[in-house]
């Protein structure tokens, strides 16, 4: 599985592909200079459970790192996501 992130605006994505297939996709709004809101995420049914949203969440983070932004999850699966997983809470947005 590869992740690649497109920024096009104020918008961005994180899509996870196998192969030639897109078999997800965490969409994000550009904030402003240090902050990111994640929007929404999809995974194509029959990868459901196997850590697809996992991986372009953790994708989304590395970038954040690396250009000190912070994180407003506003989707459901990734606000779930940082409060099961404390290695990723830094990004956050308090």
């Amino acid at each position: 599985m590869e992740i690649l992130l497109k920024e096009e605006g104020t918008k961005g994505s994180a899509t996870a592909k196998e192969i030639d297939k897109s078999i997800g996709t965490m969409t994000y709004s550009i904030a402003g200079k240090e902050l990111i809101i994640i929007d929404s995420t999809h995974v194509e049914p029959e990868y459901n459970g196997k850590g697809v949203g996992k991986e372009m969440l953790y994708k989304i983070v590395e970038m954040a790192r690396e250009k000190n932004i912070k994180i407003i999850p506003l989707c459901p699966f990734a606000a779930s996501m940082f409060r099961k997983s404390e290695e990723i809470r830094d990004v956050l947005k308090s």
